[in-house]
């Protein structure tokens, strides 16, 4: 029986219970002394459960555990050891700012991290680790969930940190792995870790913002440079350092053990060996490492310190891509030195497609560490056909010609060259602004005289129209500017913001992006530039064009974007409102937007696996539930498209572009508004001009989500007439049951993967004509995570092709829209609605 201590007290908010035991006993049957006693118990119990969650745990973790950094400020933040507590998993401080924290398992003895869970989301000390009843292991930050598991309702029954350093979530057998840090390295490998095709290790970012990954693919591990797109730069199988076992096998898996690197099959046969250490140590702790610098790195954790290895991998370090800065070249020893043709390497970047360029030689009998791996763009040609292919090419920042076999490769960026005495058999060039050289020479110049002639006409225009203003201008007649009132009403709005980003002056940010040289895209309301910071941050600059349309939507941008910090959505470093220049500086993301990954044209290009599409699908779906839901005013971003997602150099997603955001407050359901947003990604109620909801978002997500599952455009007029509208054909094949004709046919999917079908009807649910049927974003995430089931969606009333041919024509033609669509117009009403639709049947 229980008592209840507010019947024993008088209290009535007193919380806790008293087990008395099997016997009954009345308030009444206590003596003082004996009501003392049994609230002393009591208090002993409060204080030694309020102590618990601070005491660490040795093993494992049961499910309901929580705990924060500050609450296991005795124990360095760490709440659990692994049974011979040679490792700890907890919150630990990040090099760079001891108030921020990782979620790490950590080499007790040598404080060497050789896991994180959010190693670009660190969280305050505050923040909390939870594993929750459902299984689910997760780390929140003010209500977001920077990292999970995904494993909730999946069986687990406890967490476990082993001696070998692997955590694990354990099933209800005891014996089985649900999920496991070994299966989900970062940029480390510890001994007996199997390292196996699908897996990546990645690297801190290091200088010129590169981050490097170590992989298995093609039957060979291989590094490659964070380039867009990736460059590789070393094989093991190219490696001269391996021990070959047997040959003509392909690798699926690496392990670690002892002193040296082994390579398997499929079948684990034994197929290399990597020999790092002559120490034989049978148990020392050896660990690889990849570094920001781009090198492998191989150390022995003992005791309080790490004992590296002098064997790196690669073994040249001119091989890396930042062994000098880019467009440098790295001589034997490490020494780097600038081609002649270049006033400053640190300075050098890919010109503007829309700029004059030129070819600067950047060295003959030299090498680039990523010629090995690829591909020639020509072979067989001339040097100067392989300059004119580069120049011809928009998107060619640098050319390689080998000299004895006329192979020509072309590429984007690239990091520092390789140069050597002996010779590298490679001339290159690098492509620059016309403006951009050194010296007079080139391989473009206009003869002397025309060039004189065009100086002297110029300055002699020039004059003339300078005395004319002195002459005929009349002397109090003032240049027009910017009202006083409304500048002043501005700079008070962005003052009195709370939270605001950085705010630059233009000069800094016309430094920052060496005079806006570089540009990344073209939006709706301005122009995006590659910039970086003195500090090495790199950024995305948006230069607002037009003042009438732009400062409105720059005030939009700054107060929304400001205030909001969020994993899923690209935030707002800092901004511009330095006398007419309106201008808002991004983080970078390394990888661009979806859509440039999702829609290629050559079949032979890097693919995004179903794995990483599923988790752009999610990632999407938490940022537009923060902005629907978690904000202090609901916010409805009006124009989600591919455009619009971005990725980070992990592909992880982001949605940006909330220059078209509405503000609503909490008490409205709908709002009216000015027609925005994207053609083919509209809502219906955006075409007929109903009251709109944070529901539009959700149709466009559904139809984003769609696209990522069919790796297609929503209307392709390649595509035979039944496949012409991707909507109306995915109804159509999910109502046959076919399934399986909705997916991309380039994808490898395990067929018993439950999240394809999840995917398919949580897109079909968000593209219901009907506002009220959609379900919110935050339902979206817990059907994409497993955490709600996802009921067959209704698949009535969507409109075929032929109502939509008109519309999706034109853009298909004229291109896609990628600022604020006007359709007002009547040639726009072919959204699928209920209305369109009776009207089309009735010959309206």
């Amino acid at each position: 029986m229980q008592i209840g201590l507010e019947t024993l007290f008088g209290l009535s908010t007193f919380p806790f219970h008293l087990p008395i035991g099997s016997y009954i006993c009345q308030a009444s049957c206590l003596s003082p002394l004996a009501v003392f006693s049994i609230f002393g118990l009591v208090l002993i119990e409060v204080v030694a459960k309020a102590n618990l969650g601070s005491v660490q745990r040795i093993g494992k973790l049961d499910p309901g555990f929580k705990g924060a950094q500050m609450h296991y400020i005795d124990n360095d933040g760490m709440f659990l050891l692994s049974n011979k507590s040679n490792f700890a998993f907890g919150l630990t401080t990040t090099a760079a700012d001891v108030t921020q924290f990782l979620l790490v398992v950590m080499h007790k003895s040598s404080s060497t991290i050789v896991w994180a869970a959010n190693r670009d989301s660190p969280v305050k000390n505050s923040d909390s680790f939870e594993f929750d009843a459902s299984g689910n292991a997760f780390l929140q930050s003010g209500g977001s969930t920077i990292w999970s598991s995904d494993t909730a309702s999946k069986g687990v029954s406890s967490l476990q940190l082993l001696d070998n350093g692997n955590l694990v979530l354990v099933g209800s057998d005891s014996t089985s792995f649900v999920w496991q840090s070994f299966s989900h390295p970062t940029n480390t490998l510890l001994p007996n870790q199997e390292f196996s095709q699908g897996m990546r290790l990645i690297s801190d970012r290091g200088s010129a913002n590169l981050t490097y990954s170590l992989e298995i693919r093609a039957g060979d591990m291989s590094l490659s440079a964070g380039f867009n797109p990736p460059q590789s730069y070393w094989s093991m199988g190219r490696d001269s350092r391996i021990t070959i076992n047997k040959g003509g096998g392909a690798v699926a898996s690496a392990i670690l053990s002892g002193n040296s690197w082994k390579f398997y099959d499929s079948s684990k046969v034994l197929l290399w060996q990597f020999i790092f250490s002559e120490s034989s140590n049978a148990n020392a702790t050896w660990i690889a490492v990849i570094g920001s610098d781009g090198s492998i790195t191989f150390s022995m954790l003992q005791g309080g310190s790490t004992n590296p290895s002098s064997t790196r991998i690669p073994q040249n370090q001119c091989s890396r891509p930042a062994a000098c800065d880019p467009y440098a070249v790295c001589y034997p020893g490490n020494s780097c030195q600038c081609p002649s043709s270049l006033t400053s390497c640190k300075s050098m970047a890919a010109p503007p497609c829309d700029g004059q360029v030129e070819l600067v030689g950047g060295g003959d009998d030299l090498s680039y560490f990523a010629l090995p791996f690829v591909q020639p763009f020509s072979k067989e040609t001339t040097l100067d056909s392989c300059k004119d292919s580069c120049l011809g090419n928009c998107l060619c920042g640098a050319m390689f010609f080998q000299n004895s076999s006329g192979n020509c490769f072309l590429f984007n960026e690239i990091g520092s060259m390789e140069g050597s005495s002996n010779g590298g058999g490679y001339t290159s060039y690098l492509k620059i602004l016309s403006n951009g050289r050194r010296d007079g020479g080139g391989d473009s110049s206009k003869p002397f005289p025309i060039v004189i002639v065009i100086v002297i006409v110029t300055v002699v225009v020039i004059l003339a129209m300078v005395f004319a203003a002195f002459r005929f201008y009349p002397k109090n007649k003032k240049a027009p500017e910017t009202p006083r009132g409304s500048s002043e009403e501005e700079d008070n709005f962005l003052e009195g913001l709370s939270g605001m980003p950085i705010r630059f002056s233009y000069k800094d940010l016309q430094t920052a992006t060496r005079d806006f040289s570089v540009k990344l895209g073209q939006g709706g309301f301005g122009s995006v530039y590659d910039g970086s910071l003195p500090d090495g941050t790199r950024l995305a600059v948006k230069q607002l064009e037009g003042i009438g349309q732009g400062k409105k939507e720059f005030r939009a941008e700054v107060s929304i974007i400001g205030s909001i910090h969020h994993v899923h959505l690209v935030r707002l470093r800092g901004f511009c409102a330095d006398g007419s220049h309106r201008l808002l500086a991004y983080e970078y993301m390394a990888n661009g937007s979806l859509d440039k990954w999702l829609f290629k044209q050559d079949k032979g290009e890097f693919l995004l696996d179903w794995n990483t599409r599923y988790n752009i699908a999610v990632g999407t779906a938490k940022g537009l539930a923060y902005l629907h839901e978690d904000c202090d005013v609901k916010i409805i971003h009006c124009d989600i498209k591919p455009e619009n997602v971005l990725l980070d150099d992990h592909f992880m997603a982001k949605v940006s572009d909330f220059g078209l955001a509405k503000l609503m407050t909490r008490e409205q359901s709908h709002v009216f508004t000015t027609m925005r947003g994207t053609r083919g990604y509209l809502a219906p109620e955006w075409i007929t001009s109903y009251a709109i909801s944070e529901k539009s978002d959700v149709y466009s997500y559904g139809m984003v989500l769609l696209e990522l599952i069919g790796g297609r455009k929503n209307y392709d007029p390649s595509k035979s007439s039944e496949k012409l509208h991707f909507p109306s054909y995915a109804f159509k094949m999910m109502e046959e049951g076919k399934l399986k004709e909705i997916m991309d046919e380039k994808l490898k999917i395990n067929e018993e993967d439950e999240r394809v079908d999840i995917a398919i009807k949580v897109a079909l649910w968000c593209i219901q004509d009907d506002m009220h049927l959609r379900p919110p974003m935050t339902k979206v995430v817990q059907m994409l995570e497993g955490l709600s089931p996802v009921p067959p969606p209704p698949t009535a009333s969507q409109l075929g092709p032929r109502l939509y041919s008109s519309f999706f024509k034109s853009i298909s033609e004229g291109g896609t829209s990628s600022g604020p669509s006007d359709c007002n117009s009547d040639a726009y009403l072919s959204a699928p609605t209920n209305s369109i639709t009776s009207n089309a049947l009735k010959g309206k």
